[in-house]
Order: C-alpha cells, then sequence, then structure tokens
C-alpha cells in the first residue's frame, strides 16, 4: 500500500495551478488566492506622524527647568504647517503629520502644563530621546515593496490591509469548478420516507459543505441511480464543465460497479490502496481535462481522505502557495487507544487544553460509517503507521480540523 505521503506527492507533482483570472473588489476578495504579486504605490505611513497624543519638540531643546512655549495644535487629518520658532513646541494628537522641524513627541502624562498670558507652555518631566513616539514614513511600508506574492490567499486582515494601501480591486485567480455526485439505487434523498433496506445519501451533502468552506464552484451532478448510461452521462458532463471531479464508492479492488468500469473506459486512472484508516481505497487520475478523485464511499473514510488527500491538491490548482505539510499538536491522551499496526491511524477526538497542557480523547465507535464520530469531534488523533495501541496517558499527535470541517 502507498503511504499517505507517497499518494499526496504523487498527486502534488503531477498537477500544475489552472490558468485564469479575475478582477474582484476587495469586499469580495475573501479567500481568493492572487494572481499577481502586490506592490505597494504608497508609503505607509505615509509621513512622520506621531504615535502618541502629546507635544511635538526639538529633543535637543528640553533642558531641566527651561519650559517650551506651546504655539500650535496638530490635529489628524489638520496638519500645523507654520514654522516653529526655536524653544517652542506643539501640542499634537495621535496621527497627526510631525511638524516641519521637530523630530520627537512627548507624551502628555510626562509633562507639566503651565499657562501665563494666555499663554501655554510645558515643562517635560523626562529628558525624551530624539524620534521617540513618532512613526516615520514608509516605517510599515514603502512605496514599491511587495505586499503580497502571487498565490497568497487573502484573509480578513489582508483586506484592511488593501484598503489601507488604497487598492478598491485585485486581481485573483479564478474559482475551481468541483463536480460531485452520488450513485446507489438503495440511496435516498432526505425528506423522502426511509424505505426498508435504503440510506440517505450523505456523503453529497457534507462533500458539498466541505468543498464550500475550501472557496471552489460546486456542481451538484445529483443523486443517480446504477445505471451505466445515466452514471456514463453525469462522468461526461462533468468532463466538459468542471476542472474537478470527486465521488464517492466504486473505486475498490476487485468491485463490480459501473463507476469503475465507466473510469476505465473513459480515463487515465490509478487505483490505489493507500495505508490510511478510515480511507483505503482511493483514485486519482484524468478525465480528458478534468481531474478525478474517487474516495471511498463509507461516509467518514470519504471525509477524511477528501481533507487529508484532496485538499491540498485543490488547493495547488487553485493557484494557492502554501506548506501541505500537517501543523501537528501534542496532546496527552486521556483513554486507552486501540490500533493494529500497518496505516496510519485518523482517529476522531476532542481536545482541550487542561492543566498539565493538551489534553484529547476519542469519541465514541470509530467506525468509519458513523459521521457522528466526525460530526462531535474537533480534531484527528493521528498514530503513526507502524504503532501500536496507546495507553492512557500517553502523548500522541492530534490534527485540529481544517476550516473544511470547523
Amino acid at each position: 500500500m502507498l503511504s499517505a505521503e507517497q499518494a499526496l506527492a504523487q498527486m502534488l507533482a503531477q498537477v500544475l495551478p489552472l490558468g485564469g483570472q479575475e478582477a474582484v473588489p476587495i469586499s469580495e476578495a475573501l479567500d481568493r488566492v492572487l494572481a499577481q504579486p502586490l506592490l505597494s504605490t504608497i508609503d505607509v505611513p505615509g509621513y512622520d506622524n506621531a504615535a502618541m497624543d502629546g507635544y511635538a519638540l526639538r529633543a535637543a531643546e528640553v533642558k531641566p527647568g527651561q519650559p517650551l512655549l506651546v504655539v500650535g495644535v496638530a490635529l489628524a487629518g489638520h496638519a500645523f504647517t507654520d514654522s516653529v520658532p526655536a524653544g517652542s513646541c506643539v501640542r499634537i494628537t495621535t496621527g497627526a503629520v510631525l511638524p516641519a522641524g521637530l523630530d520627537t513627541v512627548v507624551m502628555q502624562e510626562q509633562v507639566t502644563l503651565s499657562a501665563t498670558n494666555q499663554q501655554q507652555s510645558i515643562l517635560c518631566q523626562l529628558q525624551p530621546t530624539t524620534a521617540e513616539h513618532v512613526r516615520r514614513a514608509g516605517e510599515d511600508i514603502c512605496k514599491g515593496q511587495q505586499v503580497f506574492a502571487i498565490g497568497h490567499k487573502l484573509r480578513p486582515a489582508d483586506l484592511g490591509l488593501l484598503a489601507s494601501l488604497g487598492f478598491a480591486s485585485v486581481n485573483v485567480k479564478r474559482k475551481l469548478n468541483v463536480a460531485i455526485f452520488s450513485t446507489g439505487d438503495e440511496l435516498l434523498p432526505p425528506g423522502q420516507p426511509l424505505l426498508p433496506g435504503h440510506i440517505y445519501d450523505s456523503n453529497r451533502y457534507v462533500m458539498a459543505a466541505m468543498l464550500q468552506r475550501l472557496g471552489v464552484e460546486v456542481l451538484d451532478l445529483g443523486l443517480l441511480p446504477d445505471n451505466v448510461d445515466a452514471i456514463e452521462q453525469a462522468f461526461i458532463q462533468a468532463m466538459t464543465e468542471a476542472d474537478v471531479l470527486i465521488t464517492s464508492a466504486g473505486v475498490s479492488v476487485g468491485e463490480a460497479d459501473f463507476t469503475r468500469q465507466i473510469l476505465q473506459k473513459l480515463g487515465q486512472i490509478n487505483f490505489w490502496q493507500v495505508a490510511i484508516k478510515p480511507g483505503k481505497p482511493f483514485a486519482f487520475g484524468k478525465l480528458n481535462h478534468c481531474w478525478f478523485f474517487g474516495l471511498p464511499g463509507n461516509p467518514v473514510a470519504a471525509v477524511v481522505t477528501l481533507e487529508q488527500l484532496v485538499q491540498p491538491v485543490l488547493r495547488k490548482l487553485s493557484g494557492e502557495a502554501a506548506d501541505y505539510t500537517p501543523a501537528l499538536l501534542q496532546a496527552i491522551c486521556s483513554v486507552p487507544l486501540k490500533k493494529q499496526p500497518g496505516r496510519m491511524d485518523y482517529q476522531r477526538g476532542w481536545y482541550w487544553q487542561g492543566e498539565d497542557g493538551l489534553n484529547v480523547k476519542t469519541l465514541g465507535s470509530q467506525s468509519s460509517g458513523m459521521l457522528s464520530s466526525i460530526a462531535h469531534a474537533n480534531c484527528y488523533i493521528v498514530l503513526e503507521r507502524d504503532s501500536g495501541s496507546v495507553p492512557a496517558g500517553e502523548q500522541v499527535f492530534i490534527l485540529p480540523f481544517s476550516s473544511m470541517l470547523r
């Protein structure tokens, strides 16, 4: 069997980011991937300004017992433009332009203010350091500096930064179009009476929701009967309308299934045994220009393989430049864990912060058919391929759920 790392490496080596881009307003750019590097057209800050409310002055003119005359006020948005005579200062608020010739701001809490004959003066309680409490022009970002590289996925704070630089729109990669469908005469849509020998179609709903969290366009081709013509037509539609097709079930070795037959007829598909639990049967390949992922039919196995094996490949196809190495944490397991060596095991768990650090426990049955083990969890407990059972109190690795499941 291929390890999960080997399977992922093989897929990532074959795919390249898809072409196509569009300009979108920054209000619609959240979670979009930049198609071009962004360079600042301005300095940030654009001018020397006060970092505190206080008094702008020349640090060299501050002498013990020698007051400085207040000759004006500088407010944010209203600069003080007159010249400042020697031995004088200007009252200034946070963000206001530092008046010409002045080099330092002393906080208002560090001066003694006095008034005589309608004139105000200050006496500094401490000797300031030159440039204290002053934000220099370009201190944060210089004009021409790269702010974000191509392939960066825009987060909420990024949009605020773009707005502060004056960007009203950005060029982003087009969204990936991913088709999905379910097959099986035993499946019924939710909302219909449950007939004997039937189950409700759940995989299509959880896959669609996870893909929406990833920010792709989902093309739902529906619930199909076990009819070779209907299934083949769905494959053909996906091949012409989508960048990616994801199905569940029908990819097990030796499985007599229309899905597997049609895949072998229409595309170049690798049917793999991947050494993970749940999720051993897995297929990857191409249908003309459409990439294909075949997930196991058991609901939890479909979720695990979609998140752990398919998600990184979709992100690369979307043009996202990212590190796909899982960010594992260590936690103390509060319950014993059962495991047989041979496959990496993604047990569903719940972790929390305890007095002794992170703690984790499993949640009920680890059967690959029970979606409740995912719905009530917030992490995977990742047990290495060659490891066996783990007693309570041992340190284990955990992988918090990605945004696809949170």
